[in-house]
């Protein structure tokens, strides 16, 4: 089964050829590949799989989702 987690974008950053940026997922910060979220910017939510994010959502659907994994935090 896999897993696809929101996540806040905490900073886009411009070092390879692909967007990327870090993102944080609970307080766990991860660097993310933007490339199918191009239009993404600090403080959006995103749902990430394997190291992508693969969609923009809003912050109450991250709180959602955030609950539906038993995750504690607040969202915008």
């Amino acid at each position: 089964m896999c897993l696809a987690v929101p996540g806040e974008i905490i900073e886009i950053l411009n070092e390879d050829a692909l967007p990327a940026g870090r993102v944080s997922f609970a307080g766990v910060v991860q660097r993310i590949c933007l490339a199918c979220t191009p239009d993404a910017e600090p403080g959006d939510y995103v749902i990430a799989h394997a190291g992508f994010a693969i969609t923009v959502i809003d912050a109450r659907e991250a709180r959602v989702r955030l609950a539906a994994l038993g995750v504690d935090e607040a969202c915008g």
